[in-house]
């Protein structure tokens, strides 16, 4: 886990099991930004992860974008969730940086 501003924190893929230490840890928000079975169907499902989530008291919110290329869409869309979600926020994709680069994109908008 890696902090990208004072109270987001960006990781990478993490699993249902890995909510309840979200939680423990102090954050209040997740956001896994993975399309589901992106590299196999080995990954955690966005719903499992919900579920481990909302299990543990935690907000979560599902924005699978492209691992290559981040839209404008893409990045209004993380905005409109950096606006709405309690934090401390921790955003998820496979290694993390790809859920950086979308805050860094969210935040300039």
């Amino acid at each position: 886990m890696r902090a990208i501003a004072a109270d987001v924190c960006v990781a990478p893929q993490l699993d249902p099991m890995a909510m309840a230490e979200a939680a423990r840890l102090g954050f209040r928000s997740v956001v896994n930004n993975r399309p589901d079975f992106e590299h196999g169907l080995d990954q955690p499902t966005s719903a499992q992860i919900e579920a481990a989530a909302h299990a543990a008291g935690l907000e979560y919110r599902h924005l699978p974008v492209s691992g290559a290329h981040q839209t404008l869409n893409d990045a209004a869309a993380m905005a409109q969730l950096l606006a709405e979600l309690p934090r401390p926020l921790l955003l998820f994709c496979r290694s993390g940086a790809r859920s950086t680069r979308l805050f860094q994109l969210a935040s300039a908008l």
